[in-house]
């Protein structure tokens, strides 16, 4: 289960997308000890998200290499037929896309049912309005700045707009998550529109100094949040 926003956190949440597989235990200690306070996982089935990457098994086999809480980013098409095996693999938050399910509320009660975390996504050409009903229920909202497939994107700013209208029907102790070209450079206006916690990808593992990256996104997070 993911703590519950107080005292203005701010999380940074790597993705393991863009993490050298050859080497992930060394890979996500480092940003364990930098200061990430979640490891983001990209789960995609090559259908609903054009691309292919982890599955219950690879989440298993590194829960012992940190006591980071897992969230699990659905990107598939049938999130309800795979969440019990994440969760049972030690994910503490699994996320499902809006556009994946015929009922939302429904979706976010199966997920807590597992015991886990229960987190909501929308991608960017998707209105905040769609899960307006399904706040209550969830623990976490999640507005994609790009569009599911692949890491590098170019962030989209008009998304923030979004960012901005959950913002202001959320409790203080949910989290606001934004995924998508996240660094350094855009942070700061995401802070700004109200989202409190950041995935990174490319600007973290990709970056000379994972470790001096990961500071200096929430250094430029927290220095524009709400």
């Amino acid at each position: 289960m993911l703590a519950k926003r107080a005292d203005n956190d701010i999380w940074i949440a790597p993705s393991l997308l863009s993490a050298d597989f050859a080497h992930l235990a060394d890979q996500i200690q480092l940003i364990e000890q930098a200061g990430a306070a979640l490891l983001h996982l990209d789960v995609m089935d090559g259908h609903f998200s054009p691309n292919l990457t982890i599955g219950p098994p690879l989440v298993k086999s590194i829960r012992s290499v940190t006591k980071m809480p897992f969230d699990a980013h659905l990107m598939i098409t049938d999130p309800l037929k795979f969440a019990p095996h994440f969760a049972k693999a030690g994910a503490d938050c699994i996320t499902f896309h809006a556009e994946t399910v015929p009922d939302g509320k429904s979706a976010a009660r199966q997920i807590a049912s597992l015991g886990v975390s229960v987190g909501v996504t929308i991608n960017p050409d998707t209105p905040a309005e769609t899960i307006f009903d399904v706040l209550e229920l969830v623990d976490l909202v999640l507005v994609m700045s790009v569009y599911p497939g692949f890491s590098g994107q170019k962030f989209i700013p008009d998304t923030l707009k979004k960012v901005e209208a959950l913002r202001q029907r959320m409790r203080s102790d949910q989290w606001l998550q934004i995924d998508g070209g996240i660094s350094t450079t855009t942070v700061g206006r995401a802070a700004a529109a109200g989202a409190n916690c950041f995935v990174a990808g490319s600007a973290v593992f990709g970056a000379d100094d994972p470790t001096k990256a990961v500071q200096e996104i929430k250094s430029a997070a927290r220095s524009s949040a709400i």
